[in-house]
Formats: C-alpha cells, sequence, structure tokens
C-alpha cells in the first residue's frame, strides 16, 4: 500500500498533512503576490480631464447611417458595414477629400454624415469649409465657406445655412448668395440661439421647413433682464462681464418667433400676442412646410398650449391641444408627423402619471394614446415606414434600464430591438429598417449591436475588452430600498472598498445629486458608477448613491413630490439610504461623509446642516444655496416665485441653516459659474462668519459651473484629500 507524499527539498518524506500546509502555504503567496502586482489607478486614469483617461474608458467605434446603408466612421478613413457579415470595406479616405479639395485642409472624416439616401455624397466640415464629396467620382460635388460663422445650421433639402456672426442672422443658400436677416442683434436682442437658458428641450435657435424654402428662428429681447456682474481678473485691471441673469421673481425676457422665407428674402413674426412672461418650445414643421407649431407655455408653467400658425402670414390657426396641471406641465418635445400620413401627428405628454405617445390629428382630435404603462417613453429614434411603426427607447423592462422598441401604431403592440438587459443608445437607419445598438450592462463594458427591426435578428458588430484588466477594482453592487413614503422603490449603487474585508468598519461617502432631470443608478457598467468612486475606493472608502424622488425616469408623481419644497422630500429619501448603510456592520456610523456638485451642492449643505451630527465631512461644489437666486425657468418650475411661494423659499434657503453646521464642509466654485452665480458661495459663508461657523472655500478663477480640461484632475484630488484629512483618520486605513 502507498500513500500520497512529496519529496522535500532537503531529501525527506512530506505526510499528506504537510503536503496541503505547504500547498496552502504557497497558495496564499501566490495570491498575495498576485494582489501586489495588481495595478493602482490615479486620477490621471479615472477622471476625463486625466492624461490617461481615454485608455480607461471601454473602447467605442462610432457609426452613421446612409440612409439605410451602415457606414463606421473613423479619423482617417469611413467604412461601409455589411449588415449580414459585420465586414467593412472603405468607402473613403482622408487622403481621398484632400485630394479632391487641392489641399489638406481636412484632418479627420469621423464628423462625416450622409444626408442623401440616394446620393454617394458625404458631408464635411472643418470649420473654414462646408463640403459635399462624391466618394464614387471622388471629386467635391459642392462647397460652402464657413468663416466666422456660429449657431451654424445647414438644411440638405436646400444646401443653405443659417449662422449668427457679429450677433447678426444670415442665410447663405446652396449657390453662396449670403442675406442679411437682421441688423439690431446685440447682448441683448438675441438671434438664432437657445433661448429660456436651454429649458423646456431647447438646445438651439432655428428650425428649417422640410424644403428648406422657409426658415423659423428665436429672437430674444433680454434688454429688460438684470445683468449680473462677472469679472474678468484675467486682464492687467480686470474687467466687467456682465451675464443677463433672469433670477426668480425677477423680470425676464420676451421671445418672438420670426420665420424668413428664403425666396421672397422675406421674414414675418408670429403672431402669437404679448411675449410677456410667456414661454415658447418644441417648434415643429407640417411636412409641407406651410404650417409651424409651437407649444405656448404661461410663466407659471401650469397651463401648456400647442398652437399652429400660418407660416407665410404668421397668423393663428388654431389651439390644438391644451394641457394644465395643479403643479407645473414640462413640454420637452416637438410634435412628431406621421411619415405615411401627414394629417396625423405624435405628441409625448405626462398626463397619465408617465411620458408616454398619443396619436393626433391636424384639427386636434386626440385619436389614441399609443403607449402606457407605469414607465416612461424616454426617447423617441423615429419611424418604420414599412411596418408603420415608431421605435423608441424605454425603461419598461427596468426603472434602471433604457431599451429599443418598436411600436406598432395601430395596435400599441411593441417588442424589444436588441439585448432585454443593460442601456441602451440606439441610431436608427432613415427606413427605420435597422438600429445600430450601443449599450452596456453592469459586467459589460460595451457591445454594439445591429438590430433588424423587420424580424429581430442581431448582429454582433463590436465587444469592447475590459480595460481595466489587471487593475484593483472594487465591487460596484445595486440594490432597492423603499423611500421616506414606505412605498416607493429607490435604486442605490453601493461601492466596496478594494480588498474589502466584512469584519472591519469604514468610513463611507455619500456622493449626491438628487435633482430633476437626472440619475446617478442605472444598469450601466458598473452601474453608472464615476471614475472618482472607484479611485475612493481604493483608498479605504465605501461609496454610497441613491437617486431619491425628484429625479428622473419615474414619473410625474415620483419627480413632483418636492414641488415648492426642494431638497425636503429629497433629504428624507437620502436619509433613508443612511439608515441603511447605518445597519450595515461594515459602516462605520461615527465617520459618514458626503459629496455633490451643484444641485448636489446643495443636498450635500442641506445634509450636513439639517443633519449635523451624522455627516462628519462635506464638500459641495457649486451649490445653490438660496433658490431666489437661481433662474426663472427651472427655478421658477419648482418652486414658484418668492412672491407666491415665501414659506417654501425660507424653509429651503440654507442661509437659515449657516449657524447648524458642526462637520467639516469645503465648498469649492467655478469664479465665472454663469449657472450658479457665486453670490450663492459668498452669502453663505457671510452667515457663518456672523454665526461662527467654519466653512472652507475655494475657488478656480475662469472656470464656470463644472471644471473643464485638467482642471477636473485638480479638482478631484482637492475633494480627494478633504477626505483623506478629515474623514479618514482613525485608523489611516
Amino acid at each position: 500500500m502507498t500513500t500520497n507524499s512529496a519529496t522535500h527539498p532537503a531529501g525527506g518524506r512530506l505526510s499528506t498533512a504537510g503536503l496541503m500546509l505547504t500547498v496552502l502555504l504557497l497558495t496564499l503567496c501566490f495570491q498575495s503576490s498576485m494582489a501586489q502586482e495588481l495595478k493602482q489607478f490615479t486620477l490621471e486614469d479615472l477622471n476625463f480631464g486625466g492624461t490617461n483617461y481615454r485608455n480607461m474608458v471601454p473602447q467605442n467605434k462610432w457609426y452613421g447611417w446612409w440612409g439605410d446603408e451602415l457606414v463606421r466612421l473613423d479619423v482617417e478613413s469611413c467604412y461601409l458595414v455589411n449588415k449580414q457579415t459585420g465586414r467593412e470595406t472603405p468607402l473613403f479616405t482622408l487622403a481621398e477629400l484632400n485630394k479632391a479639395n487641392g489641399a489638406d485642409d481636412f484632418h479627420a472624416v469621423y464628423n462625416a454624415s450622409f444626408p442623401y439616401a440616394d446620393k454617394p455624397l458625404a458631408l464635411v466640415e472643418n470649420g473654414r469649409k462646408r463640403v459635399l464629396y462624391n466618394f464614387r467620382k471622388k471629386k467635391m460635388e459642392w462647397s460652402q465657406d464657413t468663416p466666422g460663422q456660429s449657431h451654424a445650421d445647414w438644411c440638405a433639402a436646400s444646401r443653405s445655412v443659417v449662422f449668427v456672426r457679429d450677433a447678426q442672422l444670415y442665410v447663405t443658400d446652396g449657390a453662396g448668395h449670403e442675406q442679411q436677416l437682421t441688423t439690431d442683434g446685440s447682448r441683448e436682442i438675441v438671434y438664432g440661439q437657445s433661448v429660456h437658458r436651454d429649458e423646456f428641450g431647447i438646445s438651439k435657435g432655428t428650425y428649417w421647413s422640410p424644403d428648406g424654402k422657409r426658415l423659423a428662428f428665436y429672437r430674444m429681447d433680454q434688454s429688460m433682464v438684470k445683468d449680473y456682474p462677472q469679472v474678468d481678473i484675467f486682464q492687467r485691471i480686470a474687467t466687467y462681464q456682465p451675464d443677463k441673469y433672469p433670477m426668480a421673481g425677477e423680470t425676464s425676457h420676451k421671445v418672438t418667433v420670426g420665420v424668413y422665407d428664403v425666396e421672397k428674402k422675406k421674414t414675418v413674426y408670429l403672431k402669437a400676442g404679448d411675449p410677456t412672461d410667456r414661454y415658447f418650445t418644441n417648434i415643429s414643421w407640417s411636412p409641407d412646410g406651410k404650417t409651424l407649431y409651437l407649444f405656448e407655455l404661461n410663466r407659471d408653467q401650469n397651463d401648456c398650449r400647442l398652437v399652429s400658425y400660418n407660416a407665410q402670414t404668421g397668423e393663428k390657426l388654431k389651439e390644438l391641444y391644451r394641457e394644465t396641471d395643479a403643479k407645473y406641465v414640462e413640454p420637452l418635445h416637438p410634435i412628431l408627423f406621421l411619415p405615411w400620413d401627414s394629417s396625423k401627428f405624435i405628441l409625448q405628454s405626462q398626463k397619465d402619471g408617465f411620458n408616454h405617445l398619443y396619436l393626433f390629428d391636424t384639427q386636434g382630435r386626440e385619436l389614441k394614446q399609443i403607449t402606457k404603462g407605469k414607465w416612461v417613453v424616454m426617447d423617441v429614434l423615429g419611424f418604420n415606414t414599412k411596418r408603420k411603426s415608431i421605435v423608441i427607447q424605454s425603461n419598461e423592462i427596468s426603472p434602471i434600464q433604457a431599451n429599443v422598441f418598436i411600436v406598432d401604431i395601430n395596435s400599441g403592440k411593441r417588442a424589444c430591438m436588441g439585448a432585454t438587459n443593460g442601456w441602451h443608445n440606439g441610431q436608427l437607419s432613415e427606413s427605420g429598417q435597422y438600429v445600430a445598438d450601443n449599450y452596456s450592462a453592469p459586467t459589460t463594458p460595451r457591445n454594439i449591436d445591429l438590430v433588424n427591426c423587420e424580424n429581430g435578428q442581431v448582429k454582433r458588430l463590436f465587444t469592447a475588452t475590459a480595460p481595466w484588466k489587471g487593475y484593483n477594482v472594487p465591487d460596484y453592487s445595486c440594490g432597492i430600498i423603499k423611500a421616506a413614503d414606505g412605498t416607493t422603490d429607490l435604486y442605490y449603487r453601493l461601492v466596496k472598498p478594494v480588498n474589502f474585508d466584512s469584519n472591519k468598519q469604514y468610513p463611507t461617502v455619500v456622493y449626491v445629486y438628487g435633482g430633476p432631470h437626472a440619475h446617478n443608478v442605472d444598469a450601466r457598467w458598473h452601474y453608472g458608477s464615476r471614475g472618482w468612486e472607484t479611485y475612493m475606493a481604493q483608498k479605504g472608502y465605501l461609496l454610497f448613491i441613491i437617486d431619491n424622488r425628484g429625479s428622473e425616469n419615474r414619473g410625474k408623481d415620483f419627480e413632483q413630490a418636492t414641488f415648492r419644497q426642494l431638497g425636503q422630500e429629497e433629504m428624507k429619501d437620502q436619509m433613508q439610504g443612511v439608515r441603511f448603510l447605518q445597519s450595515l456592520p461594515y459602516v462605520d456610523a461615527n465617520r459618514i461623509g458626503v459629496h455633490g456638485w451643484s444641485f448636489g451642492g446643495f443636498m450635500t449643505i442641506s445634509l450636513m446642516t439639517n443633519y449635523p451630527d451624522v455627516f462628519k465631512v462635506g464638500v459641495a461644489g457649486g451649490p445653490v444655496i438660496d433658490w431666489k437666486w437661481y433662474e426663472v425657468m427651472y427655478g421658477e418650475r419648482y418652486m414658484d416665485t418668492p412672491q407666491t411661494n415665501p414659506e417654501g423659499y425660507e424653509k429651503t434657503s440654507l442661509l437659515n441653516k449657516a449657524q447648524d453646521l458642526k462637520g467639516k464642509l469645503q465648498i469649492i466654485t467655478g469664479y465665472n459659474d454663469l449657472t450658479v452665480v457665486p453670490q450663492h458661495c459668498l452669502s453663505f459663508i457671510a452667515k457663518c462668519i456672523q454665526a461662527g461657523t467654519q466653512p472652507d472655500f475655494f475657488v478656480y478663477p475662469g472656470e464656470p459651473h463644472n471644471m473643464r480640461g485638467h482642471q477636473s484632475v485638480h479638482l478631484h484630488e482637492r475633494i480627494t484629500q478633504y477626505f483623506e484629512d478629515y474623514l479618514k483618520p482613525l485608523g489611516k486605513e
């Protein structure tokens, strides 16, 4: 009979127990060696301003549609993608483009687009020139010089472009003839740009008719709006740089909509009546270019009307739809006409409690509700004309997902296109038959699929490799707790320290935003975790993030719970998260910190001063301190005016909380913040001086609401060091 044995290096024999002990020791040594060999992150790796950031995010590829043909866009070349095999063949190169141009003016072709499904033309711009390159004939089909143009909006139908130069609005037609539309443009009279401070879904100020023969544009008179006194310190003697900033309850600007006829060279303005204390948004055209549609909203933002106008005369034609709400109505999307029936259009509304699609006719009759359920339509990608369907992105599968669905207009039946997990961003082909689906999931950095909406077939085009291979990566998890109302589910993300030991207790940082039109937790890679969280987890912190009531994509009641009392319900929900943390044996309840920016900065100081015995350390970036100093459109939507809601403004003002500060608080702001003006921070500090409390303060000269470029690395180094100095000490884990 033989026994398992091994030869000892010294020449003796090992027993079975000795062998097992040796193997165990070797394994432990190997694991320890491997742990030591894992690389450590720096902020240069994890912050978007870092020198190595591009190498540390999941690799990506960019695509565009030429009709129903898929094109991959790259710096040096564009490639035609075979939709059956995924194989790529060169479509044209940068060298070919420059050869046809006669000079090396272009430095990349990844910004190329393909405006004509039936023509082999690529639109390419470089800031000085706009060209249509025929990649079949390898020659320039058309070109247009673009020096000095800002806010340019090119029309494929007419090849005309509208742009702003020296505050005036111009149109250059396809033949190169330039026409000046305005003469009174200035800092106070603004043409062709986004109005109402980018609220109500507005992101630009010009809108071409489908045939390119008419142009709708915004004119904003802000001469009556008070200046906020920004200062440029980078001069020998600092100079005054005033910014028009309409604060809540103060006089706001007046907006009108003009329509320019390119052929007649004539402008008319819509006869919408007195523009005082009114908002005009979501401009859209009828398919024949004869009628203009827009949503009109009162200043209280609780009465919204869809109105049509004659584009030739400016006369009001009809009020097609009206929606009112006891709190607020927020139109964010223009109407969309059915490509196969110009007498019908789709309207988006939250009137049943969730954002859904409704079918109307041009007489204003509601024909049907197309989508319905306790979930929201998040985006409309376009139409599938063959199936008479609409392609959308929604969170029907899960509140923290975004998936692509095709919805039959007549029956309302819908089918998920592509993977049913994760967070998806789709690009629809011209006919709506194909979707280029770029998505990630909690453990999937990135996949890109080509989805055939006709049969649901999926072709994988690209899978990104994990960019953090070889690094010491923390654990990311997601869960649900109840809101302070006891019924609503709230989603959280937990990031545990690297080399986590459940027998230890860790300092914990609550990262918070909490405001409208944003969320922090979703089903993307690492549940949407920010790079700074990974950096902090590497330093021995536990990170906790929860989306409270008031954040986005959860329906009207969820969003409107904060009405007239911003910060109050949000704090209650955040404290539900803190109580959950305090129940975890590995959380040191005596070392809980909080950090956030903008609305999150407001929440940080709110939590620090309302729960001073809970939060030991806080870092508040760009914080709102008192909503009376915030801008009209956003502030009054959620808080009404200081005149009509004095109790709400008093209750939510952090000026009244300066004396309640106990822990260590650092406030950081951009010195030239045009969004949350410096008056917020400075006024709070003045109150703290009066109360004898001691916050710390740091500014970034010349920077706006968020730090740009490599200054963001400096910012996050500073934030990190503050927690290192004041939250971690005890054992300096």
